[in-house]
């Protein structure tokens, strides 16, 4: 019944992993805004993790 929740939330952290990626390439990338991902990026790992 979680499955699709948790496929949810493996899709949305690998998401977040491409925006990272992308504001880590540009000429001058937004530490703020990196930071902000890796956080939010950290906080569905940890979902997925206590969902299994």
């Amino acid at each position: 019944m979680q499955q699709p929740h948790i496929s949810a939330l493996q899709a949305k952290h690998a998401d977040i992993e491409a925006r990272i990626a992308d504001e880590t390439q540009r000429p001058l990338p937004d530490m703020a805004a990196i930071s902000r991902l890796k956080k939010e990026k950290l906080r569905v790992k940890e979902e997925i993790v206590g969902l299994h």
